[in-house]
């Protein structure tokens, strides 16, 4: 079995995985806070952990993987947006969960196992906190739950900061009914504007960073193999994380092996809203930027190393992408190249593994190129955007009628004809993938016929 590698932030060094059961691997991602559209930044972590569940997959099975990401449906953000558009807060979620869906797709990302929402874990929330303070490492103040910082002698050790460090980085509260600047909440009142359940300390709302320990604790239990995330989640997100979970569960060691994926910017400028450079996903797919070349500009810089989003960068990774195409057409894949599988199992070395397929390109091996190129997620049978429009129009325009008319069909009730033009493009090769918001995807399979589609 192929060894995989990976870099522990904990440790700081480049280790073996190494499975607390090789039948069960288990990883869990921090995700969105579901407010907005997702930005260019949020998709590299999303793109650097679905290259991490695909190499799983394949050394280990896809029936041997779990991979949980989140969605944190409860939020001042996500608040404030509802104050300021008047809009109901699960309307507002569960639009901005069906665009991330929809956009993540566009990547080729494939989805998680899974995907649990902040809001269905309260009283699991409520639970953890209530056992932290029994436990000593936790305690109630004016309608608070606050973690004691205190009390954890290894706070500190995931992002190896000092407290001085830790309390300039944190932006911490200033507040009265805390016993030390550090303490960070895990429970807070809510008043009658604010979402709120309740809990023995009043009604209220968890903290940030009490959900992921809760939801991961919930799913994977004490102990499990992988948590990533962008490395802006360092600190103080993923330091209390540990403090909280191993504080509450001290039989357990929580994760592993943790990974951080570093940040974005643009044509070599952070990227910000002052400066004009600031865009989100669909930004990128409304100017007629195909999904498969984000994800391949993505893929070109190592996840452990800035990278830098370029015009040019995207234009490069375009024509590569044709040029692959048109090769691999009517092919049959090959076994995946060991040479690929080696580059990805060593610390996710994606920018090798392209390497490599430009070389099975330059050689004229087609059928590796399509498997390894598939296996990064790319040179899908759907992608058609590198085709002549006239070779691509007529096939991907009845599509989306279709789609539509399927989706006004559920609209009126007319599940009957839903279901008859389900079986249509099922029959033709087209894959129907509900979404949540009333959304639906297509994906064309290998068996696509657009004959077909009437």
């Amino acid at each position: 079995m192929m060894q995989i590698k990976l870099h522990n932030s904990k440790t700081r060094r480049k280790e073996p995985l190494m499975p607390l059961d090789p039948k069960n691997i288990r990883m869990y991602v921090c995700g969105p806070t579901v407010y907005d559209r997702a930005h260019l930044g949020n998709a590299r972590a999303v793109v650097v952990f679905d290259s991490l569940f695909r190499l799983l997959r394949e050394v280990y099975g896809a029936e041997h993987v779990t991979y949980a990401r989140n969605f944190t449906d409860i939020d001042d953000k996500i608040n404030a947006k509802s104050a300021e558009t008047g809009r109901d807060i699960g309307q507002i979620t569960e639009e901005t969960i069906g665009w991330y869906l929809a956009d993540m797709g566009a990547l080729a990302a494939l989805e998680p196992t899974a995907m649990p929402r902040a809001t269905d874990y309260i009283a699991q929330m409520i639970s953890m906190s209530e056992d932290l303070i029994a436990k000593g490492h936790a305690y109630a103040a004016e309608g608070h739950v606050l973690f004691d910082v205190n009390s954890c002698p290894d706070y500190g050790a995931l992002s190896g900061r000092s407290v001085d460090d830790m309390i300039a980085g944190a932006r911490v509260e200033v507040a009265p009914y805390k016993r030390d600047p550090m303490d960070f909440v895990l429970w807070k009142p809510s008043d009658a504007q604010t979402p709120g359940w309740p809990s023995p300390w009043g009604r209220g709302r968890p903290g940030w960073h009490i959900e992921c320990s809760a939801m991961s604790y919930e799913l994977f239990g004490h102990s499990f193999d992988i948590h990533g995330g962008g490395n802006d989640l360092l600190f103080p997100h993923h330091e209390n994380e540990i403090a909280q979970s191993c504080c509450a569960h001290p039989e357990g060691s929580f994760a592993q092996i943790w990974m951080h994926n570093e940040m974005l910017q643009v044509e070599g400028k952070k990227m910000s809203k002052s400066l004009g450079n600031f865009f989100t996903v669909r930004d990128l797919l409304d100017r007629d930027i195909p999904g498969e070349v984000i994800r391949f500009v993505l893929l070109s810089t190592h996840y452990g190393k800035p990278m830098d989003w370029t015009e040019k960068k995207a234009q490069e990774a375009a024509s590569t992408l044709h040029k692959w195409h048109e090769l691999v057409q009517g092919v049959e894949p090959a076994a995946l190249d060991d040479t690929v599988l080696t580059h990805v199992a060593n610390d996710l070395n994606t920018p090798g593994a392209l390497a490599r397929l430009h070389e099975l390109a330059k050689a004229g091996d087609a059928a590796a190129l399509l498997v390894a190129g598939q296996f990064l997620g790319l040179l899908g049978a759907d992608e058609t955007w590198w085709r002549p429009k006239e070779a691509r129009g007529d096939a991907a325009l009845r599509v989306e009628t279709l789609i539509e008319a399927r989706r006004q069909a559920k609209a009126a009730r007319d599940f009957a004809e839903a279901d008859a033009i389900r079986a249509q493009l099922s029959a033709a090769g087209v894959e129907v993938v509900d979404k949540p918001g009333g959304l639906s995807e297509a994906v064309i399979t290998d068996a696509f016929n657009p004959d077909l589609l009437g």
